[in-house]
């Protein structure tokens, strides 16, 4: 069984139900890693000082707030963590709606609330049902993972699902985004007719089971077919750190295996498991001067850059604002 990825108490008047949320979807896409065309070397992403090009601990990384003009505020984590929701366990509803006017542009992803225990569960029954003869849903915030979050919760078979939603000023507005917004039909109504006509010609009951990601499952029989007859690279490992006492003695032999234009121990051929290697193999001869100079890339240097987590790529100054270099 999966576990709750929150519980807590839904109160609305002097009513409290205790309820634990489950995530209610997942998506099914294929995860790929990304390789240097021509090998079985791994890219790998790192937090990179953009003005000196050194890569950064996650640790000496703070998070910088564009004010306009090339300026940053600076701001710790600690200072992040000190106004940030506390942990709450409760989600208090502030009023029930029609089911019918929330407008699915504001619901973001949706959950499971199950009963909180076997002792609640009549409560919680109790609540459900009289959403569903009412055709409400109720409309309350809840924190989570450090976060608040609008919410809605709805009546669904024999559980209330929860969806979060999108705030008022998260929604843009079409009239800010579209130059010319499309006007009214304004066709002959003979038109109009044959449209609607056309509409109910192709009008039936909605069954979500009838749509499938066909694009997902040939990848995933595209990679089955690799798997059995075609070529399957294995990854090689990365070099490990090089030694200040071992450098110069790298560096030199680095040196002479590029002048030669002998492949080094980590240019080798991808392994191979199920059949043969296609024509485009011999790119991988490229490889060996690219190659020779790897030990010195652990220096630190690397020109890529992420912004993992939503950090920021590196820090230039200590002060609270700055001029970006």
């Amino acid at each position: 069984m999966a576990r709750p990825i929150w519980t807590g108490v839904i109160s609305f008047g002097l009513v409290s139900v205790p309820v634990a949320l489950y995530s209610a979807t997942h998506e099914h896409e294929v995860s790929f890693h990304l390789f240097e065309k021509g090998t079985s070397d791994r890219i790998r992403y790192h937090r990179v000082n953009e003005r000196t090009g050194k890569e950064v601990d996650y640790d000496d990384i703070v998070k910088g707030a564009d004010i306009g003009d090339g300026q940053y505020v600076m701001l710790d984590p600690e200072e992040l963590d000190a106004i940030a929701p506390g942990r709450s366990r409760a989600l208090e509803i502030h009023t029930f709606v029609d089911r019918n006017e929330i407008d699915p542009i504001y619901y973001q992803r949706s959950y499971y609330l199950a009963p909180g225990s076997e002792e609640t569960a009549r409560t919680y029954a109790l609540l459900r049902e009289a959403m569903e003869r009412a055709n409400r849903a109720a409309i309350g915030t809840l924190v989570m993972r450090n976060k608040q979050y609008l919410a809605a919760i709805r009546p669904r078979d024999r559980l209330l699902v929860l969806e979060t939603m999108y705030f008022a000023d998260e929604v843009r507005d079409p009239r800010d985004e579209i130059d010319d917004l499309p006007r009214r039909a304004g066709g002959r109504s003979q038109e109009l007719k044959m449209a609607e006509q056309l509409i109910e010609s192709m009008t039936g009951p909605w069954n979500p089971t009838d749509y499938r990601d066909t694009y997902t499952d040939r990848v995933n029989e595209l990679i089955d077919a690799r798997k059995r007859g075609g070529e399957v690279a294995v990854a090689e490992e990365a070099p490990g750190p090089t030694g200040a006492a071992d450098l110069m003695e790298v560096l030199r032999r680095s040196v002479e295996a590029a002048r030669e234009g002998r492949p080094s121990k980590k240019t080798t051929a991808a392994k191979k498991t199920g059949g043969a290697r296609k024509k485009a193999a011999p790119a991988k001869k490229a490889a060996p001067a690219k190659k020779a100079a790897a030990p010195a890339k652990k220096s630190g240097r690397s020109t890529n850059k992420s912004t993992a987590g939503g950090r920021s790529t590196g820090r230039k100054r200590s002060t609270a604002v700055k001029k970006a270099a």
